[in-house]
Parts: C-alpha cells; structure tokens; sequence
C-alpha cells in the first residue's frame, strides 16, 4: 500500500484563517480610525490657543479685536474662522473639515477664555474635549 502525503491546508483550516482576521481586523480598524481622529483633533485646540495668544497681542496693540484674522499656517484638518468680533469681544471657532473626516468636530474659545468643544458628536460645554468619553 502506498501511502499518501498531504501538502498544503484544508479549505477548511483556511476559512478558519480567514474568519479570524475578520474578527481581529473588525476590531482593530475602528480603534484605529479613533485613534487617527484624536490625532487630528488635536490641531484645532493648538490653533486656538495659538490664536487667543496673537488676538489679545493684537488688542494690545490696537485697543480692538476689530481687524484680527486667524489664518494658522499649519491648519489641515480645521478651518478658522472668528465670531462675534468687535471691540471688546471675540469668539475665535475651529470647524472640522468633512472631507478630512472631521465633520464631527467644532472648538470655540472667546474672549473670557470659556471654552466650547464638540468632539465627534459628543459636547464639551465648558471645555475642549481631548476624547470621545467626554473628559476634558
């Protein structure tokens, strides 16, 4: 009788293969992309705090807000805008760009330095949130 030698893997042990790096990639990707977000996140807090710095230089110079523009040179995942500006007032606004994936986000900050986020969907009232748990 001769004996045979198998080579190689069933259908079966490859489809076992298969479903398990289904489960961990199914796994992995979402914690992923969070972590990717939280990355680019982290932009429009840095801006901003950037910016408050340069407007209230500016309103010392010019005894105004009136005239400040807010153009960070590195901004990729955000734009820039400022709200409510007049003499005495400011509210400087980060807006998550949609097409970088980021449409869920907004960060505010005025004049008194009371803070506002929206961090994926979730609200930061008094903050700028740093995850989606909600703590600031």
């Amino acid at each position: 009788m001769k004996r045979l030698l198998q080579q190689g893997f069933s259908l079966i042990e490859v489809m076992v293969v298969v479903a398990i790096i289904g489960l961990l990639a199914s796994i992995a990707v979402p914690g992923y992309q969070d972590y990717v977000k939280s990355g680019n996140a982290a932009e429009a807090p840095a801006n901003l705090a950037n910016c408050r710095v340069q407007v209230e230089q500016f309103y010392q110079d010019n005894f105004t807000y009136v005239g400040f523009v807010c153009n960070p040179s590195d901004a990729k995942y955000f734009d820039y805008s400022i709200d409510n500006q007049s003499a005495t007032t400011y509210t400087l606004k980060a807006t998550g760009k949609s097409a970088q994936n980021m449409g869920n986000f907004s960060f505010t900050v005025n004049q008194d330095n009371a803070k506002t986020s929206i961090y994926d969907g979730t609200t930061g009232a008094t903050c700028w949130l740093t995850s989606s748990s909600g703590s600031c």
